[in-house]
């Protein structure tokens, strides 16, 4: 590595208001996991996430203040600009998941059968975990695109607005994979294919994006990701319509939840919560494309 003349270490990257909002989630993410880890508990799939969600956006954190206190990140082979605001708006939704999902399912007024010190520490950390969710929306903030001024393209909001697709596609998934009788129709399953093909495409611009590699394709990388977002909300559409169909159609399906259905294990809820992501998603692309057309890509910084 050779030496740039400069400082070994930047110090603007724990004093900047960016490198503020990052040693606030450090700060947060460690006293979180700490607190359920120490006394607070956690079981089931549902506690098992947040703990991920809190420990790995913890370990990314330190991994991107390390590097650019002290200049490493210039010898990765990446797009530094777009990886640091993609995780940003990644950690800002899962930490809002985890800021839900915790208290929900673990936090009780009452100390009985837990006990008051076990209550106690679940409170806190569900207020360190509101926290971290505000530290990370408030780097996106920051680092977010400005009118007229070239940045990375993960940091303007089509850029945002993939990881965010991403999201809730994962969210789509996870209800599909519930119990939600897609298999039972052709159509249901054209709309998972929709889900499906999004999904990857997705992330493949997300992941070409951040490696800072579009430039060495042989076809035009920001005409095709324009193309491909017209084209997601045209089959984003499509699902929107067959989807409701042939799940709350009476010919089909049924229009209200079964009386018999057992909380949590139900089909119809899993088919409502799809129903819902699909609009959102495709609201979200809808507003990708309007964006898209005012913003260039740069993959370099």
């Amino acid at each position: 590595m050779e030496s740039t003349g400069g400082p070994y270490l930047n110090t603007a990257a724990v004093t900047s208001p960016v490198g503020i909002a990052r040693l606030l989630q450090m700060t947060f993410g460690c006293t979180t996991f700490s607190l359920v880890a120490h006394q607070g508990g956690f079981s089931a799939a549902y506690g098992t996430f947040c703990m991920f969600v809190w420990t790995f956006c913890f370990a990314v954190t330190v991994f991107i203040i390390t590097c650019e206190f002290t200049h490493l990140h210039s010898c990765l082979s990446i797009s530094w600009g777009n990886f640091t605001a993609a995780f940003a708006m990644l950690a800002t939704l899962m930490s809002v998941t985890a800021a839900v999902i915790y208290p929900l399912y673990f936090v009780q007024l009452g100390c009985y059968p837990i006990g008051c010190e076990v209550r106690d520490f679940r409170i806190a950390a569900s207020v360190f975990a509101g926290l971290l969710f505000v530290a990370y929306a408030a780097e996106v903030f920051l680092t977010r695109a400005k009118p007229g001024q070239v940045t990375s393209y993960m940091a303007t909001v089509s850029g945002l607005l993939k990881i965010v697709q991403a999201f809730v596609a994962c969210i789509i998934f996870g209800a599909l994979v519930n119990d939600s009788q897609y298999s039972k129709y052709v159509a249901t399953q054209w709309c998972v294919a929709v889900y499906s093909f999004c999904f990857v495409v997705t992330v493949v611009v997300v992941a070409f994006s951040v490696t800072g590699k579009t430039a060495l394709l042989w076809f035009p990388f920001e005409r095709s990701v324009v193309v491909y977002t017209l084209g997601a909300v045209l089959l984003y559409v499509s699902a929107a319509v067959i989807w409701p169909v042939f799940c709350f159609d009476s010919k089909y399906g049924s229009p209200r939840r079964p009386g018999l259905c057992a909380k949590g294990k139900c089909p119809w809820d899993s088919q409502l919560v799809i129903a819902i992501f699909t609009y959102v998603n495709l609201l979200l692309y809808v507003v990708d494309l309007a964006y898209s057309q005012r913003i260039r890509f740069v993959s370099h910084l």
